[in-house]
């Protein structure tokens, strides 16, 4: 397999140490910083270093575009129209909306949106690890014209690097990273400036912080043109979030004005629950189970299965697709992992209009 990785920071950088590592992969790499894609090369995250996208792009089966967010849409056209026919083409960018409806004039079956929730306190292709996305969750975003073919592509190679792939659709995605990564930054920017204002304000000087406010603000301030980005592009689900997020300050604050110490403990218990609940895995345990279901060869069939049951929190283990020989029929192999799990994924595509059987 060939590979191109546009953009050779640390997570550019890992995808290619792994790709060379698990895939056996070809990994060519460009940076607008020259000096990135060499030093990537120096590491053994890429086989060649590209000077141009054309180049990088050249006979790749999977192009990755790593650039920063606001750079993520006049890559993602380059390397489209760079790149050949069968190229499936995606990005790593924490938002989605914005990058995916700036694409109506391009091919977008061959654009299938991803984003890998991995990271590291430091950034460069100097701190890439080819571990980096393991075990981590690595959302892909398929829209109604996505290529089957390319998305079982796509999907099985991001499994290959180590990562649990889950199809979602665009909206769903940025309103969940608003909820689970873009307000807690926004939180912790305001407690860090609420914090320094009562510190101006007290005549005395206010107590050493504790681990809560260190562990709670430890995001602030975090890469000032990187967040930028971010909350540009997906400013509409971060301002809700944070409405939605001081309608529960206000109803904190009533309840801890009221002095009812039973209502607070049963408050807290029940984020203390929460929490619990939240941080649990979600990887169905138990043995693989196949689904065959029977499709029409059309764009869009693939990623309304896997957006079907990405929505649902079904996650696919793998996925085999198989054209008919007269290519206007096929099936789809689904593995879903437990008993209960696989049942539910075949009420779920039957749903759809879909006939499924289990495969023994």
């Amino acid at each position: 397999m060939r590979l191109a990785v546009l953009g050779v920071g640390l997570i550019g950088g890992s995808i290619g140490l792994a790709a060379r590592r698990r895939l056996d992969a070809e990994v060519a790499g460009f940076d607008v910083d020259p000096r990135n894609a060499e030093r990537g090369l120096e590491l053994g995250a890429l086989d060649s270093a590209a000077a141009t996208v054309p180049e990088a792009v050249d006979g790749a089966e999977i192009v990755f575009c790593a650039a920063p967010i606001g750079a993520l849409p006049g890559l993602v056209h380059e390397a489209l129209g760079a790149s050949e026919e069968g190229t499936v083409v995606t990005d790593v960018g924490s938002t989605k909306v914005a990058l995916v409806s700036g694409l109506s004039d391009a091919p977008v079956e061959r654009f299938i949106g991803g984003h890998p929730l991995a990271g590291a306190e430091t950034e460069g292709v100097e701190n890439a690890n080819p571990d980096l996305f393991e075990g981590a969750r690595w959302y892909l975003v398929p829209t109604e014209r996505s290529s089957g073919l390319l998305y079982d592509r796509l999907q099985r190679a991001v499994a290959d690097l180590g990562a649990r792939p889950q199809a979602i659709d665009a909206e769903s995605h940025d309103r969940l990273m608003a909820t689970v990564s873009h307000v807690p930054h926004v939180i912790a920017n305001v407690l860090v400036r609420e914090a320094a204002a009562a510190a101006d304000e007290e005549s005395e000087r206010l107590p050493e912080v504790g681990p809560s406010f260190r562990d709670t603000t430890r995001v602030a301030g975090a890469n000032p043109a990187i967040w930028g980005d971010i909350f540009a592009t997906n400013r509409e689900a971060v301002a809700r979030g944070i409405e939605a997020v001081s309608r529960r300050l206000e109803e904190a604050a009533e309840l801890i004005r009221s002095g009812d110490p039973k209502g607070v403990a049963a408050w807290h218990t029940a984020a203390r629950e929460d929490r619990r609940r939240l941080l649990e895995a979600d990887l169905a345990g138990g043995e693989l189970h196949e689904l065959r279901v029977g499709v029409a060869n059309q764009p869009g069939t693939v990623a309304e299965i896997a957006l079907a049951l990405g929505r649902a929190g079904v996650n696919i283990e793998d996925m085999a697709l198989y054209p008919a020989p007269d290519m206007r029929t096929g099936a789809v192999s689904l593995w879903i992992a437990g008993d209960g799990e696989a049942e539910r994924a075949a009420e779920i595509v039957r749903g759809l209009g879909y006939s499924v059987s289990a495969s023994e």
